[in-house]
């Protein structure tokens, strides 16, 4: 091994700084693990902090007919029936226990007259169940667990992007990577790596997630072997910011809608009425997602293409003093006052719900020592995601995979990192220096995210799939010629050649689980397969590498026990 490079070592590097990779840091920590934990932006800058609108756990602090067995309905039911089930039953088990646990490492949440904490409703969940500070519940939750990780110990590494996963044969070794800032490789040697990576939106061009947000823990796992899982199921929010064009795509909180925001069309009719008359505003973010975006489609739309979003017959304090953060978020980037006027929102790309396939009692993928765990894991929501479960996601399962990495660290011994491996992740990370001519990698990525958006994005068919599928591989031949000035300090566009790999990997992953199923299913709408297949549907669309081939195979979603089944059939409408 090049003797120059930087080397940390630690028995588990968690990859990511959001929720689950720091609930994942505290549980390892508690092991008695040595725990490094690298993030590609700083400390507190994680997409957790952009999860406004509350934790979901069935507390029923509010109304105390909830139990953890509606919420597991709920969940399966959001995600039509194509969830892991065990996941989401230890889910719903284990949410109220996480919640309780934040709070006593300092968590300040709203309260109820008596003193507990507050729950709102929320799109898709029966009972009123977001536990909340605010509209800016990620920000609280992130702040108390980077304090409670720092006090035990973990070492940070922060603006750090990692390219490469490493393999001592079988089993994981440890990751390659290099500073942001001045571009010099560092290696890291672990016994266990959790992925914590978060999502893929910035692959489209209209999202609600920053430039983080480039599938680096998904096409991580994919190039080490492991097998991905139901990556067609790209969440659309119903409600982001459509203007000014600045702020496209910005995330307007569902507690909008939870607090009593009604959507109107260009018109003034309230359009959600057609669409779900039970549910109308708090219907699933699927449904209402479709909903604005036939409205625009069909002429209704506002005059920025988007619906309006009214809390203005609120009164303005009960506005100011439930939604701080949105009421600043208009006033100050949309010059537009909530407590008067109506928001302009619109469909934006938001979350995945496919991702690392886990077990669901460790979040371990199906290479020895790899895990993962919050956006980066499938199998929790199913074919769509409930409101406030990615947050009490985040805590479940970030405590599950940290104690299994810890302890999958135990029975190991460090080996010498193949040389090899380091200088193949080398190599390709300086060849955009080495093209004398060639491509710009902000040309590929424009490139993509209108592939992704026109052809990929929330309505769907062979037609245009196939079309994406093949300007994606013809993309993934322009970025074999990328080609970069400057140095490697501070170059913006060295770092996007990284994060292009990854962003093709996961395009053509969600754009080959699209075309293998042919019926519409929660966040995937197929116009020409427009109904739910209620036999085929019932499988998961595993992806996996095979030499420099990414293949799918598509296998039948585990029989449920009787008692869990029980539940579900006590729900009306659970017949899919």
């Amino acid at each position: 091994m090049n003797a120059e490079f930087e080397t940390h070592e630690h028995d588990v590097l968690i990859i990511g700084a959001g929720g689950a990779g720091l609930r994942a840091a505290i549980e390892a920590l508690a092991q008695g693990a040595s725990v490094g934990v690298v993030c590609k932006s700083l400390l507190g800058k994680a997409h957790t902090v952009m999860a406004e609108g509350g934790i979901a756990a069935a507390m029923g602090n509010v109304d105390s007919a909830d139990n953890w067995r509606t919420h597991f309905r709920d969940t399966m039911q959001g995600g039509k029936f194509l969830n892991n089930w065990r996941m989401a039953q230890i889910h719903a088990q284990e949410s109220s226990e996480r919640v309780v646990e934040l709070e006593q490492w300092g968590a300040l949440f709203d309260r109820t007259e008596d003193g507990r904490i507050l729950q709102r409703a929320f799109g898709g969940h029966t009972y009123k169940r977001l536990c909340h500070v605010g509209d800016r519940t990620g920000l609280e939750m992130i702040r108390t667990l980077q304090d409670r990780g720092v006090q035990m110990g973990f070492d940070v590494y922060m603006e750090c992007t990692i390219t490469r996963l490493l393999k001592d044969g079988d089993r994981i070794a440890g990751a390659f990577g290099y500073w942001r800032e001045n571009g010099r490789f560092v290696v890291f040697k672990a016994k266990s790596v959790v992925l914590a990576t978060g999502g893929i939106g910035k692959a489209w061009p209209i999202t609600s997630n920053s430039w983080e947000y480039t599938g680096d823990g998904m096409a991580l796992a994919y190039e080490v072997g492991a097998e991905l899982m139901d990556m067609e199921f790209v969440q659309f929010h119903p409600t982001g910011m459509v203007w000014p064009p600045g702020v496209q795509g910005l995330l307007v909180t569902e507690a909008v809608r939870g607090e009593g925001g009604i959507l109107r069309n260009r018109t003034g009719e309230r359009f959600m009425e057609r669409y779900d008359p039970k549910r109308m505003e708090l219907s699933t973010r699927d449904v209402v997602a479709r909903a604005i975006f036939t409205e625009v489609r069909e002429g209704r739309g506002t005059e920025h293409g988007g619906a309006f979003l009214d809390i203005s017959h609120k009164p303005a304090e009960y506005v100011k003093r439930k939604l701080p953060s949105m009421y600043h978020q208009f006033l100050e980037l949309a010059d537009v006052d909530i407590t008067k006027s109506p928001m302009e929102v619109g469909p934006t790309c938001h979350y995945m719900m496919g991702g690392v396939r886990v077990e669901a009692e460790t979040g371990a993928s199906t290479i020895r020592g790899l895990f993962a765990a919050g956006e980066a894991a499938a199998g929790l929501h199913g074919a769509n995601r409930l409101g406030g479960n990615s947050l009490s996601d985040l805590l479940v399962f970030g405590k599950r995979a940290g104690l299994a990495a810890a302890q999958h660290a135990k029975g190991q011994t460090t080996t010498p990192i193949d040389a090899a491996q380091i200088d193949q992740a080398e190599r390709e990370m300086l060849a955009p220096f080495e093209h004398q001519t060639g491509e710009s990698p902000h040309a590929v990525h424009g490139d993509l995210q209108q592939i992704m958006q026109s052809l990929v994005g929330i309505y769907r068919n062979e037609e245009d799939l196939k079309s994406a599928l093949q300007s994606i591989g013809q993309l993934r031949d322009r970025i074999q010629n990328l080609t970069i000035g400057g140095s490697r300090m501070f170059n913006p566009g060295w770092h996007l050649c990284g994060d292009l790999t990854s962003m093709l990997t996961v395009s053509e992953a969600v754009t080959r689980s699209a075309i293998a199923r042919r019926e519409s299913r929660g966040a995937h709408s197929r116009l020409d397969y427009a109904n739910l297949d209620a036999q085929s549907g019932k499988q998961n669309n595993i992806i996996v590498r095979r030499g420099s081939e990414m293949i799918l195979r598509q296998e039948p979603i585990p029989a449920m026990p009787a008692d869990l089944q029980a539940i579900l059939d006590e729900g009306k409408g659970a017949g899919a």
